[in-house]
């Protein structure tokens, strides 16, 4: 048996628009079993089940929002799975299931996790009496809103006590967390980004599916991206060869190609020497693709974080020159009383100039008359200034008539 499940926070479920998109990715992803987070839905009726999901034999399960906040649908398949118990809890919702093909019985829980740390340490309580309680094989899936190490989010650095809490939960209950395939994090916006959606599973499933593998789906409608887990017994055979339109992008390519084509040299029937021209290249563009191109989606994954890294560079540069101009004007408008530091920048520059419009001299009296320019202005300061402070030689009254007493020579030591 092979069985697809679905994680997807949809940021919202409100509106028949956004309904009809959900209805035709669904449609389009094949899924057996969907969990919905952040659906910001109070109350969830039949008629929204029919508009989002186009399968007719559904059921489903809800726990709803607190008015425009959380919420949690999960959805399934009734023609692959049957409902045996439903639990419904402040952050999860869970369901018993069976296999309709071989009667295997087994537990999934849904989640949307809280932010507050004390709230999580509630949830990892409340998933703990769940699994005691059914004892049963078990997948765990949703928004844990919560990462395991400092490398699942954008610029963290250090290990924090809930990713501690986290990862020791799921050690306790021995759960297995596979790696995603298909991207780094799995919810991101312009400026930070983090794996906080994932699934995990009990190792005592890998007896009834053989084969496990967790991948990110393109983002659509929101920002996270949908999370598809794939269980089954998946036989994958020789991978063919496939020309990709790509390579022609590539600086080069073409006259590579041309040089080993021309370079094929063996003997035999015309046929014989076209496959074997052939072989030879496609052995050629794959030793190529690895080693020269390399994988354009890691290329395009490191390319984004450096992006990522650069604009918070440069987001503090610019941070460190906006507080040096703040301290700037702060000096010239001679206010003491708002402390640096503070956006009071706006308010500095007012205030500076308006000390310059009160240092200003509109109009001065010069020779009798009331001038207002300033260059006159200017002109008839600078002389006034300079008559005051040169040495002028002054007629001193009765220069010889007075007779001061003087110090001898003898006496001035």
């Amino acid at each position: 048996m092979n069985l697809k499940i679905i994680s997807w926070n949809v940021r919202g479920l409100n509106g028949k628009e956004k309904w009809l998109k959900v209805r035709n990715f669904l449609r389009s992803w094949r899924a057996d079993i969907v969990c919905l987070q952040e659906t910001k839905l109070e109350w969830v009726t039949r008629g929204l089940v029919r508009s989002i999901w186009s399968c007719p034999f559904i059921d489903w399960l809800y726990l709803g929002s607190e008015g425009a906040s959380g919420g949690i649908l999960l959805l399934w398949d009734t023609r692959v799975v049957e409902k045996i118990e439903e639990a419904v809890g402040h952050f999860s919702i869970s369901c018993r299931f069976k296999n309709v093909s071989d009667h295997f019985e087994w537990a999934f829980t849904g989640t949307y996790g809280p932010n507050l740390n004390r709230a999580r340490q509630f949830l990892w309580e409340g998933l703990a009496g769940l699994i005691s309680w059914w004892n049963l094989p078990w997948y765990l899936g949703g928004d844990f809103n919560v990462i395991r190490f400092p490398s699942e989010r954008l610029g963290a650095g250090r290990f924090t006590r809930c990713m501690n809490n986290f990862s020791d939960f799921i050690s306790l209950h021995g759960l297995m967390d596979n790696p995603l395939e298909g991207g780094l994090f799995t919810w991101s916006n312009s400026t930070s980004a983090s794996r906080i959606d994932r699934f995990l599973f009990s190792p005592a499933l890998v007896d009834h599916f053989s084969h496990f593998s967790q991948k990110r789906l393109p983002r659509v409608l929101s920002d996270h991206f949908p999370i598809l887990l794939e269980s089954g017994n998946h036989r994958r055979g020789r991978i063919p060869f496939r020309f990709e339109n790509m390579w022609l992008k590539a600086e080069g390519f073409l006259d590579k190609g041309k040089f080993w084509w021309e370079n094929y040299h063996f003997q035999g029937t015309p046929s014989f020497i076209l496959a074997k021209k052939l072989t030879t290249l496609i052995s050629d563009l794959k030793k190529w693709n690895e080693t020269d191109f390399g994988n354009i989606t890691v290329k395009k994954q490191q390319l984004w974080k450096e992006e990522m890294l650069e604009k918070a560079s440069l987001r503090a540069d610019l941070e460190k020159a906006a507080l040096l101009e703040e301290i700037s004007w702060r000096q010239k408008s001679k206010v003491l009383f708002l402390k640096e530091g503070d956006s009071n920048t706006r308010f500095f520059h007012r205030m500076a100039n308006s000390n310059r419009r009160s240092n200003c001299i509109e109009n001065l009296m010069i020779n009798g008359a009331l001038s207002s320019s300033q260059d006159r202005i200017a002109d008839h300061n600078e002389q006034f200034y300079l008559n005051l402070y040169s040495k002028r030689q002054e007629q001193h009254p009765f220069p010889n008539v007075l007779d001061f007493p003087r110090i001898s020579r003898d006496n001035m030591d």
